[in-house]
């Protein structure tokens, strides 16, 4: 099969990922192999390529295969993986969290992306830039049938990682929320919280993101790379009661923590410094990634009933080192998916 392998991590630039013939991998019990229809292409793919991520033991494999956002049909079951909702010719959804030990108290907790034996889709284990990809059944999701591969693709990323996020802020209709950062997972969080009413501020420094941030139902548009400092903008209007922030810049998170009202909430979905935090205006941060196999059901339901739009841009699988240059120069609107 044909893939997208990174054996050595370097500047996008330097084309890292080479397309080559691999073999297709063989299920196990408990396992199946899916023939990839899309895979969306994420950030978190740049930095993992790029280098960024091996402070963190990422990629746990070399080589490695990279995407976690994948959607395709099942070609091959292991003997002991056959169920009433998983057999040949299957469309299914595999998100970042490729497998849990399934024991843990994490696990059992609903809390199992923290489960300290995970997997992660194209980080740990070969993911979806692919023709076909392995999977663990107990993690794979059937696809609604309304929607295009490429348009469930993201769902398994933005989407499982935006409403997890809008759910832990607890959002009504009385408040005021900025989405700071609205490239492909802000703008699905951007749909998800107005589902629940309040008046949405996106924030970005890119005027295409803020642009589909308005059409998808954000209220108001800052952008960030036109002051020195957007908090004031928040101010002006009162502050924000809660802030969801997917742009990975300390300078902003800083910003956000200023533009937030006393009492408020700010959900980390990035990774970000701060340099000082106002203890006494009793704000609170909550870190928030991916999100369980519950979450997911659940987008997939939301998804099925039209509540949410899923803006996409296709690219052949032979242009992932492009896609992923057009993703670190802003040039991708929404959300780039690859299709083999």
């Amino acid at each position: 099969m044909k893939a997208a392998v990174l054996e050595k991590t370097a500047p996008i630039e330097q084309n890292p990922l080479k397309i080559i013939d691999v073999q297709i991998p063989e299920p196990h019990r408990g396992q199946l192999v899916m023939k990839v229809e899309a895979c969306g292409v994420c950030r978190s793919n740049l930095h993992m390529v790029e280098g960024d991520w091996s402070k963190f033991g990422l990629p746990g494999k070399s080589p490695i295969i990279p995407g976690h956002e994948v959607v395709g049909r099942i070609v091959t079951l292991n003997d002991g993986t056959l169920s009433d909702s998983l057999k040949i010719g299957t469309r299914v959804g595999v998100q970042p969290l490729w497998s849990t030990c399934r024991e843990c108290d994490f696990c059992v907790s609903g809390k199992e992306e923290l489960c300290t034996k995970k997997n992660g889709t194209g980080e740990t284990v070969d993911g979806g830039f692919a023709e076909y990809m392995l999977a663990e059944a107990a993690h794979v999701y059937p696809v609604p049938g309304n929607l295009k591969s490429e348009e469930a693709a993201p769902l398994f990323c933005p989407g499982v990682t935006a409403f997890s996020a809008v759910r832990k802020a607890n959002l009504n209709p009385s408040e005021k929320v900025a989405v700071v950062g609205v490239g492909g997972v802000g703008q699905m969080v951007v749909q998800f919280a107005k589902l629940y009413g309040p008046e949405i501020i996106a924030v970005d420094n890119v005027e295409e993101h803020l642009e589909a941030a308005e059409e998808l139902g954000a209220t108001s548009v800052i952008n960030s790379g036109k002051t020195e400092d957007f908090s004031k903008d928040l101010i002006k209007i009162g502050g924000v009661d809660k802030s969801l922030v997917f742009a990975p810049n300390s300078r902003v998170a800083s910003q956000v923590i200023k533009g937030t009202k006393p009492g408020g909430t700010i959900i980390m979905g990035v990774f970000a410094g701060i340099d000082e935090f106002p203890f006494s205006d009793e704000k609170s941060i909550v870190g928030s990634v991916i999100g369980s196999r519950e979450v997911m059901k659940e987008v997939l339901q939301i998804a099925k009933d039209g509540r949410i739009k899923v803006p996409n841009e296709v690219y052949d699988l032979d242009s992932a080192n492009g896609t992923l240059k057009l993703l670190k120069d802003g040039e991708v609107r929404s959300r780039a998916v690859l299709v083999p």
